[in-house]
């Protein structure tokens, strides 16, 4: 049973490093003028902006040209991603 948590925590932290990077991608393709109507910059957008949007919201300033939201959001997924993968592990220990 121990190989199982051991996996799924595998698992979650390659998903949670998957979506960093594209948080990471899509705040680097901001500061240059994309193509909306490319496919990479379509899925950067539709993968990103429901995370984004909700962070946005929450948030109780605006800074005018400069967009924190992804920055807050990458602090934000570290912080459950070593969590979630600790849990896993320490729990796959136990048993």
């Amino acid at each position: 049973m121990n190989t199982v948590f051991i996996a799924l925590a595998r698992l979650v932290d390659l998903v949670f490093n998957l979506y960093i990077f594209i948080v990471v991608a899509r705040a680097l393709v901001s500061w240059v003028s994309p193509d909306p109507y490319n496919p990479i910059v379509r899925f950067l957008h539709n993968a990103t902006d429901p995370a984004l949007y909700r962070l946005r919201k929450l948030l109780p300033f605006s800074t005018g040209a400069i967009d924190f939201s992804p920055m807050i959001l990458i602090f934000l997924l570290y912080l459950l991603q070593g969590f979630l993968v600790n849990m896993l592990i320490s729990l796959g220990n136990t048993f």
